[in-house]
This record gives structure tokens, C-alpha cells and sequence, in this order.
């Protein structure tokens, strides 16, 4: 692994520590992944799909799932409508509906490409509603997120070329001025 692609990483594990201190992630969340690994390289979005930097963030990614039990939801790009590619576990467990696409380099990204094949039983989807989720290369996560999402602000601006936004979720707050809500 090159000098780049450990630094990718060491930029994405801060991130990740710092979303892990705002929010506690488990089996029963999603978290999404927006990346466009062309702006990590430094290249324009969608313009120089990087299977290396795709390869380096994605060993990353697989750590923090195993760490916190979350599921990980991989955006694909504009040309599959940002469809997500999930585990199959993850889209019974979530009752969330399979659509026919295989993201590739062209028409999905590096990133959902790569995690496609690594994941044991993969499926895309079209929508989810996730907890928690990190943009990186600001590729519009936010649909992909529940309701009222929550800025998490991190040390770590971008990861390589590629600008860096994270959110958590929570519930609405309803009731107006006579409703009380816990801290």
C-alpha cells in the first residue's frame, strides 16, 4: 500500500472515531457511505474511478462494521439514481425492497463497485433511511439519511483531494413550547 492510500485511511479512521463519539452504532443502524474516490485522488466527481483508493477506504470501513456491528450501505452514483449496495442480511433484517442493478465503474462508482464484490451476499437498493452516514467527495448522502440530520463536525476536513461531511440522525422533536424532550 502506497504512502496515499495510508494516509486515506488514517483521515477515514478519525473520522469514524470522531462519528463514533457523537452517535453509538450497532446492529440496529445503517450507516451510509457516499465516496467518489475520483475526489479523493483529486480528479473531478465521476471523472477517474479509483480502485485503489476505493480498495484502502473500503478495509476502513469493514473495521469500523466489525467494531461497532453497524451495517454499511455503500452509495452508488447519479447514473443508478444513488442506489445503495447492501448485504442481503442487512435488506431482510430492515424489510428494505432489492432492485435489479450491478454498479460497475462507469454507472455505480469505484466505491459501491468494490463493495459489491466483497461483500459475502450483495444487493442494491433504492432507499434507505440511515442513522448515521460520512460523505466524502460530496456526493448528496443526505436523501439517503432519516429526517432531521445532525452535523458532526471533525478535525479532518477532507480525505485526500476529497472533501469530508458527516451526520447522525434523531428523532423529530414534536409538541411545540408545552412538549418537554430528553436531554
Amino acid at each position: 500500500m502506497n504512502d496515499a492510500a495510508k494516509q486515506w485511511q488514517s483521515s477515514l479512521r478519525i473520522c469514524l472515531n470522531t462519528i463514533s463519539s457523537h452517535i453509538r452504532l450497532d446492529q440496529n443502524h445503517i450507516f451510509v457511505i457516499g465516496c467518489s474516490s475520483s475526489e479523493v485522488i483529486g480528479e473531478k466527481i465521476g471523472t477517474a474511478g479509483s480502485e485503489d483508493a476505493a480498495k484502502a477506504l473500503y478495509e476502513v470501513f469493514t473495521e469500523f462494521k466489525k467494531d461497532t456491528g453497524v451495517h454499511l450501505a455503500f452509495q452508488s452514483c447519479e447514473h443508478i439514481n444513488r442506489a445503495l449496495v447492501i448485504e442481503r442480511e442487512t435488506a431482510r433484517a430492515f424489510r428494505l425492497e432489492e432492485v435489479t442493478a450491478i454498479p460497475h465503474r462507469k454507472a455505480g462508482g469505484a466505491m459501491s463497485t468494490h463493495a459489491y464484490e466483497q461483500f459475502s451476499d450483495p444487493v442494491v437498493v433504492e432507499h434507505i433511511k440511515a442513522d448515521a452516514g460520512i460523505d466524502i467527495g460530496d456526493t448528496f448522502i443526505g436523501m439517503h439519511l432519516k429526517h432531521v440530520a445532525v452535523p458532526i463536525r471533525s478535525e479532518v476536513k477532507s480525505i485526500g483531494n476529497a472533501h469530508v461531511t458527516m451526520a447522525k440522525t434523531r428523532p423529530k422533536l414534536i409538541g411545540g413550547t408545552r412538549a418537554k424532550y430528553p436531554e
